[in-house]
């Protein structure tokens, strides 16, 4: 397979920008080699309802400009809708885990949350901020928003947020000792 539809592959998995050195890294290939496949890459989605997003040295999959219109009542219509249990679950993770990485969330849930995530960022109670641990990365944490909607000062504030932290901790602990 080409390297073109296999970085789409991986940009559509991951749901959320890639750096170009975990792309050389994932795929075994040199940088020269990455920015060929993307301007391939790029050419291919013009006629499609997708795009290359690039800042600074991430990339991503984006919506074209062309479907705004399309994709904001979409939008619209995803957040007239409940969180459901997936977003309440994930976004509990958030409130006592922050911040948290998207593989540690999917970790604890066992399945991909990164399609939850989106609509939580999208309803404004979740942000992405760059992982301070690694650039590569990005965590999760509530919004002030979010806090403020709950009446809360603090995450602290959060009810049993000692305990509940405990037990992730916990939780973490052992997932640690059976991948040993």
């Amino acid at each position: 397979m080409e390297l073109a539809p296999k970085i789409e592959a991986i940009l559509f998995y991951k749901a959320e920008p890639v750096s170009l050195s975990w792309l050389t890294k994932i795929l075994e290939v040199k940088l020269e080699e990455i920015e060929v496949a993307l301007i391939s890459l790029e050419s291919d989605l013009t006629a499609r309802g997708l795009q290359l997003v690039r800042h600074n040295e991430n990339v991503a999959l984006g919506t074209a400009s062309a479907t705004s219109d399309l994709i904001s009542k979409i939008t619209q219509e995803e957040l007239s809708k409940d969180l459901g249990r997936a977003g309440l679950e994930t976004l509990t993770i958030v409130l006592y885990r922050a911040p948290i990485a998207r593989s540690e969330i999917d970790y604890i849930r066992g399945v991909n949350s990164s399609f939850i995530l989106r609509n939580l960022m999208i309803r404004g109670l979740v942000e992405r901020k760059p992982n301070p641990n690694d650039s590569r990365s990005f965590v999760y944490q509530p919004t002030l928003d979010l806090l403020a909607h709950l009446g809360l000062t603090r995450i602290e504030e959060l009810p049993n947020f000692d305990k509940v932290q405990a037990e992730i901790k916990q939780f973490f602990t052992d997932k640690e000792k059976n991948d040993d």
